[in-house]
């Protein structure tokens, strides 16, 4: 009996040790990390925060963000069955503890022991996740939780449990930037919380866990599982009736992406003044009422997004099909409840069999039925609301591919046939530049359950289309100051979010040739009848030779500067760059916004080598479009704040003034006072080769673009190594436009800039000019025009026949030609070889 008094007493002070050592952990550990905690008594005056806007110059909305889709409401607004489903989901035990759920902690340990040291579930009461979401991080820590603990215990102190859970309900992101369950009602449901259904309520109950992983939307099949579970907890807790929960779980799924659409669709633009707004203001930028008023002309900007999608929607149609996005979607949500993948619901599956089953029930009760398709369609409906819209691309689900005809199902729940000329185009893609044989059949192309791309055409009709291959950009710019009119970054931010306009730094090919062609007429080495010879040459790089070519693959011989740009002839445009220098061309470009760190020093610089972004080389152009003025690309016009849009900054950018007087260094524009911006270029070389862009469009590489019918505009095609990248760039008075089309692999498009790029331009510019004057700078007063000798360039004297007319700046006119006799003169005078009056008299 001893023996057994011994053990007891010794068990005894055992027991007394560890909880005397417990408690000293505890007290160790608040001592040591209270110190650092946030003060818990800023909850008591936390504010609802007001969003980030972003407007067009004319205050049309373009984006949104922060959040948002926040609407605060009280405890006392909170329908109580939905206070039932949230703690049945998170925390049955809340208005029992003390912000601490000791067995929710122990299974959290197990966690971490079993994990090494991650822990998952977290054990975390709706006060722990209160103090995670408003005053710690989000990282999984064991640290982080202890500091999480003694929060907890704090805010229990401090705070009423009512106040706690309002606060939870307001801040828990429930997906789609729904903050809070009455944004979550509005998002999914397009209803006020107290409308909800009991269903509808543990649908959206069951979010915070993972708002991504139970999402009504994106995985239906799974929320429905995680919603029939929250239910069967009520249904355990004592919170509803047999009959209710039966009702319930029947209940077919109604949740629907309900958001308020912005009024000019420019994501891209949106991005940019977002990231410009968080560089400025931090965090403080989504929740501090600003509104960021860009320079984007919300007529202007649909003109660039539309034409850029169009261009690359036919480019990509040239190159073949590349198949459906998915294939074999079951129809029915049913079918599909039993493909669900089963990882990540262990905890609600392992509650009982009854879940699962109730899930199959609600799955089959959630048919839905289009005329003219035979069965169950309620899971391609879900797919095809789930799946983004690229540009004007719809998601569609093959119902039918029978002989030269496919059924599509759409969004809409609209039945739509394709006819064979909607997609006889469908060639398979095998490269670049090869596609296989025509389809003879629409069964080729897609089969029934495959997810397609469809189109609408101007007459209503609908075609078989895909995202294209190909990406691309357009940047439109206001020369006189350098603000960024229209900006479309790739062809849906749905697609890709990656800004091709202002981040893809590319090769411009033979859109930089203007610049070394403008360096020679405005140093006055060359004008635009000197000539020069294109010719094959052959260069040392130090490690190799180069021997460039023009496109064609021929050769021209002597020929003059303003034929050489209107036909891109690479082989001059290098010889120009020899005769001016490389340090010097590079200083000089510097001027038209060119950083030197970015332009390689060697001559291949002539034939655009240097990696550039289309918003550094619209900007250029911009320079060329205005005369000379060195301008800068901008886009923020104003800042405001509050509701009385107090003026926070706004923009005074340098302005080109043609008209200014030598040495005017500011202007006054609408009662404002502007900087006139530096001419980096002489007004006279920039208005000659404006001249010479223009015989791009009268007679080059851009003759395309004479459908425009208007002689203000002009610009110059360019194509990089291997077609890799297509461009146009050009300009009149009042707008400059840039477009360029590749793709984001570098892989060749198979075409050039005047084949790929310039049909997007002249969409553009068509609709972007229409009903506008012509805008062409008045001829400069010292412009001269002489007649000069075609084939060598030199002024021809009166009484000389023939010759071409040619525009010089007065001090840079070329030599005069000798005067030339008839041959037979020649002959009889025995002068023959060389034709000068001077070897006969």
């Amino acid at each position: 009996m001893k023996w057994i008094k011994t053990l007891v007493l010794s068990a005894f002070w055992l027991l007394v040790s560890l909880s005397v050592a417990a408690l000293l952990s505890v007290a160790g550990a608040a001592l040591y990390f209270t110190p650092g905690l946030p003060d818990v008594r800023q909850l008591q005056d936390f504010e609802l925060h007001t969003p980030l806007r972003i407007f067009t110059r004319d205050g049309k909305l373009i984006g949104e963000y922060g959040e948002e889709r926040r609407m605060a409401v009280s405890f006392d607004e909170i329908p109580e069955d939905f206070v039932q489903a949230l703690l049945a989901a998170e925390d049955a035990a809340f208005f029992e503890h003390r912000g601490v759920d000791p067995r929710g902690l122990a299974r959290a340990a197990l966690e971490l022991v079993s994990s090494g040291g991650d822990i998952q579930s977290g054990g975390s009461t709706i006060t722990m996740q209160v103090a995670r979401n408003y005053l710690l991080t989000l990282d999984r820590t064991f640290t982080r939780k202890i500091r999480e603990i003694l929060l907890a215990l704090q805010m229990e102190r401090i705070l009423t449990k009512e106040e706690i859970f309002e606060l939870y309900v307001n801040k828990i992101f429930l997906g789609h930037r729904a903050y809070g369950i009455a944004a979550a009602a509005e998002v999914y449901y397009n209803k006020p919380l107290e409308e909800l259904s009991l269903a509808q309520k543990a649908m959206i109950a069951g979010l915070p866990k993972a708002p991504s992983l139970f999402n009504p939307l994106a995985n239906p099949e799974r929320s429905l599982i995680r919603r029939n579970w929250i239910l069967y907890r009520m249904r355990q807790l004592g919170n509803i009736d047999q009959a209710t929960y039966e009702a319930a779980v029947q209940e077919p799924t109604t949740a629907r992406r309900h958001v308020a659409q912005v009024e000019v669709d420019a994501d891209y633009v949106a991005e940019m003044a977002r990231q410009y707004a968080i560089e400025r203001f931090g965090e403080e930028a989504y929740t501090g009422g600003y509104r960021v008023h860009t320079t984007l002309d919300s007529e202007l900007q649909p003109f660039a997004r539309q034409a850029l999608a169009r261009g690359l929607i036919d480019y990509d149609t040239r190159h073949g099909w590349r198949g459906p996005e998915e294939r074999d979607i079951p129809a029915s949500l049913a079918e599909a409840q039993e493909r669900t993948e089963r990882r990540g619901l262990e905890e609600e599956l392992d509650e009982s069999p009854e879940i699962m089953e109730t899930a199959r029930q609600a799955a089959a009760r959630s048919q839905t039925r289009v005329e003219g398709i035979d069965g169950d369609v309620s899971n391609w409906l879900r797919v095809l609301e789930r799946t983004p819209g690229f540009g004007p691309l719809q998601p569609a689900i093959v119902v039918s591919s029978e002989g030269r005809e496919m059924r599509v199902l759409t969004r809409n729940a609209e039945l739509v046939t394709l006819a064979w000329d909607g997609l006889s185009w469908a060639r398979a893609y095998r490269s670049p530049r090869a596609r296989g044989p025509e389809p003879s059949s629409a069964r080729e192309i897609a089969e029934t359950g495959d997810l397609i791309r469809i189109l609408q055409r101007d007459d209503g009709s609908w075609r078989l289309s895909q995202r294209p291959d190909a990406e691309g950009s357009i940047v439109v710019m206001n020369p006189a100051d350098g603000a960024i009119l229209a900006l479309q970054g790739g062809f849906s931010f749905n697609a890709s979010k990656f800004n091709r306009a202002v981040q893809a730094q590319r090769q411009s090919g033979s859109i930089f040739k203007p610049f070394v062609f403008l360096a020679a007429l405005d140093t006055g080495l060359m004008t635009a009848s000197t000539v020069v010879n294109d010719a094959p040459v052959v260069m040392h790089d130090g490690s190799s030779l180069w021997r460039p070519v023009n496109s064609s693959g021929d050769f021209l011989g002597p020929t003059r500067l303003r034929v050489a740009l209107a036909r891109s002839r690479n082989l001059v445009t290098i010889r120009i760059l020899q005769t001016l220098g490389l340090d010097n061309t590079i200083e000089y470009l510097e001027g038209f916004g060119f950083s030197r760190s970015r332009l390689p020093h060697g001559l291949s610089l002539a034939l655009g080598s240097a990696d550039l972004t289309p918003l550094e080389m619209t900007n250029a152009y911009a320079v060329l479009a205005n005369g000379g003025f060195q301008v800068s690309p901008w886009f923020i016009e104003r800042i405001t704040r509050g509701s009385d849009d107090q003026v926070i900054s706004e923009a005074r950018p340098a302005i080109a003034c043609r008209d200014c007087r030598e040495g005017q260094t500011e202007i006054e524009i609408d009662g404002k006072q502007y900087d006139v911006a530096r001419r980096v270029a002489d007004p006279t070389a920039v208005y000659i080769l404006r001249d010479m862009l223009r015989d791009v469009i009268e007679s080059g590489t851009g003759r395309a673009a004479l459908s425009l019918n208007r002689n203000d505009v002009v610009g110059k095609t360019g194509t990089t190594n291997d077609q890799r990248d297509g461009w146009f760039a050009g300009y009149n008075d009042d707008l400059v436009a840039t477009v360029w089309i590749g793709k984001d692999n570098n892989e060749s498009i198979a075409e050039y800039g005047g084949n790929a790029a310039l049909p997007i331009w002249i969409d553009f510019m068509g609709n972007a000019l229409n009903g506008r004057p012509e805008a062409r700078p008045d001829a400069p007063a010292q412009l001269v025009r002489v007649r000069i000798d075609e084939q060598t360039g030199r002024r021809l004297a009166d009484g000389q026949p023939g010759g071409i007319s040619e525009i010089f700046h007065p001090d840079y006119l070329p030599d005069m030609e000798p005067r030339r006799i008839e041959q037979e003169v020649e002959q009889r005078s025995g002068s023959q070889g060389t034709g000068s009056y001077e070897a006969i008299f």
